[in-house]
């Protein structure tokens, strides 16, 4: 069983939900991310997602396209990022998974990204540009490590595929919410809501649900359907404000953000 099965199975048999929050490694730099991660974790965070830098953008919008930017520009390897990771990993009570291009790992070598993410206590990868047709290897690796390879199912997923999806998947399965790219909308699609709950009927894999997240009042509409919300665009949009209002002012709304949304998340 993997940290996020293990996640998932306490929060199920306490009635919960999870809140998953995501942020961009290194933005501004690798020493606030690990602050950010402890801010997340002690306000209630059950699981961390955490964005590798890509240079071509698969289906973030501009406010996640400009953080990885910001990373990409000052010379982060993702060598870099793991070693930071060995150490926040420690000390967070919260599983962390990472957001990466399957380029990348194609590029380490599938078995060897998995062994270097497990040494720095990541517990799985979100891998948006895998395709299902071609994910049959890295998912029997990643069962092997107990290594969580979490994929995407959109609104516009055929049936039959979206069922594809879910048995190549661990961890959890990641529905996105809205067709086209990340970022902070002011209303979210009602159909979403009969989407997830078709697909729980099919699947015993925890469905969270992402892009677009950002108010309360999508929390209470998803909720109820959803096993987790993923919120990442609002809280990065606050951590680009850094050298602006500074670290602690930008930490302080980031907790701000998520008592509001998961009070909405019991509400």
């Amino acid at each position: 069983m993997s940290a996020i099965d293990a996640t998932f199975e306490i929060l199920r048999s306490q009635g919960r939900k999870a809140f998953l929050p995501f942020v961009t490694a290194g933005d501004p730099n690798l020493e606030f991310t690990g602050k950010v991660l402890k801010e997340l974790v002690a306000r209630g965070a059950n699981v961390c997602e955490l964005g590798i830098p890509y240079s071509d953008p698969i289906a973030d919008g501009p406010v996640i396209q400009a953080s990885y930017t910001r990373v990409l520009d000052q010379k982060q390897k993702l060598s870099d990022i793991l070693q930071a990771a060995q150490a926040w990993t420690t000390e967070l009570t919260a599983p962390v998974v990472s957001m990466v291009s399957y380029s990348i790992i194609h590029r380490q070598g599938l078995e060897n990204y998995v062994a270097k993410a497990k040494a720095a206590g990541i517990a799985g990868a979100i891998v948006p540009d895998l395709l299902v047709e071609e994910s049959g290897e890295f998912s029997e690796i990643c069962r092997r490590e107990d290594f969580s390879l979490i994929q995407l199912v959109t609104p516009t997923t055929p049936p039959d595929r979206a069922l594809r999806i879910c048995e190549t998947s661990t961890g959890f399965l990641y529905f996105v919410s809205v067709t086209g790219i990340t970022g902070v909308r002011t209303e979210l699609p009602p159909e979403v809501v009969d989407q997830v709950g078709w697909l729980k009927e099919r699947t015993e894999l925890p469905i969270c649900i992402g892009f677009g997240i950002s108010k309360p009042e999508h929390v209470r509409m998803l909720a109820p359907v959803a096993d987790g919300l993923i919120v990442g665009s609002a809280i990065v949009r606050k951590i680009a404000q850094v050298e602006e209002k500074g670290e602690e002012a930008v930490l302080a709304e980031i907790g701000t953000l998520v008592d509001e949304l998961t009070s909405a998340m019991t509400s």
